[in-house]
């Protein structure tokens, strides 16, 4: 039997012993199509075991958690990536800078296809450079149609330095200057186009950890849409998504959701890259992906940053499982 069919199963018994229907994570919104794309790069952070992300949350069950919510999943493997003891790391304030480009142009190109064939990418990391390949993949599709995409970053860091402004070298804190076009040059110009998102459609969200030089390059920029937590504890999480939605959809075919796991507060998800205390509790975290699925104008999805070496009993991984479903519709009742 099927891990879809044993919790079909389970709550059909459910259903006939109390005699109310039992929840079966089926969720009202339309199916989709799903194409899962790991891509298991850690050259981007200082600390290593990111790599690992994609089968810790293969193995929380991802797969037969979507097929229980009534969506088609087809996995799609992970995209080959280069081994740091094998590779000179390069220039100091951007380290494996070309190996990640090359890893996120294959990740753009698997993206690109997988929308193509009508497919909805969810995309496992990895560090969060992956993104700067994701959102190439997915921008450029729309762009063919003369269409923007909006962006979604949902994290406990802006990750928008460049190499000129990075205090540490790590690309995984540079993929959103990419994507708006400040560089680094490589990796703002995969698929031979910049920018792939305009500010205005840009959106941060969580953000709890920013360097001094980032702070300087949100305003170069131009983006306005910034939600630290702060703005989470006096406003809600309610007000803060629904303003963040309207702004990424505004004139947009819809967007891009770029999930770090760090986000969280590390009491939920100890097993992260890059862990930042006061982040979003569970609850926050759930009712942000249950309001994007509300909204249904989520385009593509990407979850980064889980780090196994460093969970507890796999709870990070299960955590993103759990996310990734709400966000593609599963409901309370």
């Amino acid at each position: 039997m099927s891990r879809v069919t044993e919790i079909r199963a389970v709550a059909r018994t459910t259903a006939a012993t109390t005699g109310r229907p039992a929840y079966t994570g089926v969720q009202s919104l339309p199916p989709r199509r799903i194409k899962i794309i790991g891509v298991p790069l850690d050259l981007g952070a200082a600390r290593r075991g990111v790599d690992m992300g994609p089968s810790a949350v293969r193995v929380a069950g991802l797969e037969a958690r979507l097929e229980a919510l009534g969506h088609e999943v087809k996995d799609g493997g992970n995209i080959g990536v280069a081994i740091a003891e094998t590779k000179p790391a390069g220039q100091e304030n951007a380290r494996y800078l070309k190996e990640i480009t090359e890893t996120c142009t294959q990740a753009a190109q698997a993206v690109l296809r997988s929308l193509e064939e009508g497919l909805t990418p969810v995309v496992l990391g990895g560090d969060h450079s992956v993104a700067a390949g994701t959102v190439s993949g997915v921008a450029e599709f729309y762009r063919r149609d003369n269409k923007k995409i909006g962006l979604i970053w949902i994290d406990a860091h802006s990750d928008i330095n460049t190499p000129e402004s990075s205090p540490s070298g790590n690309v995984h804190g540079m993929p959103l200057a990419a994507l708006l076009g400040l560089g680094p040059e490589p990796l703002a110009n995969i698929l031979g186009f910049s920018p792939k998102v305009v500010p205005e459609n840009t959106v941060l969200i969580g953000v709890r950890d920013i360097d001094a030089t980032e702070k300087e390059n949100i305003r170069r920029a131009g983006i306005t849409e910034v939600y630290t937590m702060r703005d989470i504890d006096e406003r809600g999480m309610r007000t803060v998504m629904e303003e963040a939605l309207r702004a990424a959809g505004r004139g947009t075919a819809g967007y891009h959701v770029s999930l770090d796991m760090d986000w969280i507060d590390p009491e939920d998800a100890p097993g992260v890259g890059t862990p930042v205390r006061g982040g979003a509790t569970y609850r926050e975290a759930h009712l942000a992906m249950e309001i994007i699925a509300d909204h249904g104008r989520m385009l593509s999805f990407e979850i980064v940053e889980v780090n196994p070496v460093i969970d507890e009993r796999n709870r990070t991984a299960d955590l993103a499982v759990e996310l990734i479903s709400s966000a593609f519709g599963k409901k309370i009742l």
